[in-house]
């Protein structure tokens, strides 16, 4: 019986990883995206286009947030001099 647990949380841990990854709002905004589409299209709108632009907006959120910032800072924390300033 162990063995069948093992097996479900690894499955489970396995698709939480590969659908959540490094971000989780990315995530969530295509379920989101998804979701207001299953509704609009209940409506009885073609909201066919609402994921794509939900992804490719979601997307370059997230790069943004994960670049370096413009004037240098490459993102790595500043390590102290071994120097004190003279």
């Amino acid at each position: 019986m162990k063995l069948i647990w093992s097996w479900i949380v690894a499955f489970g841990r396995f698709w939480y990883r590969f659908i959540v990854g490094d971000d989780w709002t990315v995530a969530a905004a295509v379920a989101a995206g998804l979701v207001a589409t299953a509704f609009l299209n209940g409506r009885g709108v073609a909201a066919w286009w609402l994921v794509p632009i939900v992804v490719v907006v979601t997307v370059g959120v997230s790069l943004r947030r994960a670049s370096p910032r413009a004037g240098g800072h490459d993102g790595r924390r500043k390590e102290p001099s071994p120097h004190p300033a003279a």
